[in-house]
């Protein structure tokens, strides 16, 4: 079975063909941070048209790189949320006009299991049940993946998810949007224990995560502070957030019994977390995997991975009655979920 994946939900219109028996054949990504960079931000209506512009042609050229044409497509994936509606709308009225031309099935895909799934898309994965780090700009969790869509939250953000914590500090400093990679480049130029900074809630004896104070204190030392002092700050808050990340999955990994974790999302792509992970992990027997930097942000290949387990699951359908949704839990999916669309 050949899927074709869209990813429409924020900033990157991402595209992808999945094959049952080669797997990746083909990725293509469209990156609006120059468009969104002038407005120091996401503005949704100009996500939308850009998507509408890119889509077509990020389609035409996943064919022409994995030597395919339309009339080879067998099912067709799509972010149907959580994300942006007018993004996701381009995203999905694209895959539904496809989807009645070429009379192929058509599945919406939730993007935070697509994120959960995107380490599949390497040659090392873990073995069910493993544990996930899921952070992202919008989401910090600690998920038990029990099988493929059978998930269990285990805590989540009480306020800023990670990523926001990191832009929005990024923002302080004037670093340029999306300033969460720039900080963490700032961080390796200064020394993490200049400022003794807040680990939010690592006594708290639960797996919820806060961020909101450490980024109150962190705004408040940055406003008596000169750009000279911005690396040791940067580097400081980024220790402060690793080493509060680390306290939890371990927490996590103990009181569950899992012999792997995974870290997914934009934020899995931080070097320093990655680092601390392995270094905590490994004698305790657990071993660290992670998708490549290019699977952590949003992309394509992660949707049309489980649009294809999903429609190999018969969970695909010819009825065009998509529901967006800007939010939507992972609680809410199964491994045998019918689509909602049906």
């Amino acid at each position: 079975m050949l899927v074709l994946g869209i990813e429409s939900s924020c900033d990157e219109t991402g595209v992808a063909l999945y094959d049952s028996e080669q797997k990746l054949v083909a990725h293509q990504i469209y990156s609006q941070i120059e468009l969104h960079a002038l407005y120091g931000g996401v503005v949704p209506e100009l996500a939308s048209r850009d998507h509408i512009r890119k889509l077509p042609l990020l389609v035409d050229a996943a064919l022409e790189e994995a030597g395919k044409e339309y009339s080879d497509i067998d099912g067709i994936a799509f972010t149907e949320g959580p994300g942006l509606i007018g993004a996701l709308m381009v995203g999905a009225l694209y895959a539904e006009g496809l989807s009645y031309a070429l009379k192929k099935p058509l599945l919406g895909v939730n993007h935070m299991e697509a994120h959960l799934q995107a380490v599949h898309l390497e040659d090392e994965v873990p073995e069910y049940p493993f544990m996930t780090l899921l952070v992202s700009g919008g989401h910090s969790q600690l998920v038990l993946v029990k099988a493929f869509g059978e998930y269990e939250i285990l805590g989540d953000t009480l306020d800023d998810a990670v990523g926001e914590a990191f832009d929005k500090t990024a923002k302080l400093m004037g670093l340029p949007y999306p300033g969460g990679a720039k900080l963490a480049k700032m961080a390796e130029e200064g020394d993490d224990k200049a400022y003794d900074f807040p680990r939010p809630m690592i006594h708290s004896g639960d797996l919820k995560f806060s961020f909101s104070g450490l980024k109150t204190k962190v705004a408040m030392t940055i406003k008596d502070s000169t750009e000279a002092d911005y690396p040791n700050i940067a580097a400081s808050f980024q220790r402060a957030v690793i080493d509060t990340l680390v306290v939890k999955t371990k927490r996590a990994v103990t009181e569950y019994h899992v012999k792997s974790i995974v870290i997914a999302g934009g934020v899995a792509a931080n070097k320093l977390l990655r680092q601390e992970l392995a270094r905590v992990m490994e004698p305790m027997g657990v071993r660290v995997f992670y998708p490549r930097p290019l699977f952590c942000t949003d992309n394509g290949a992660m949707v049309a991975y489980v649009g294809h387990e999903r429609l190999m699951r018969n969970q695909g359908s010819l009825n065009y009655d998509v529901k967006l949704k800007a939010r939507w839990p992972l609680s809410t999916l199964s491994s045998k979920q019918e689509s909602e669309q049906e």
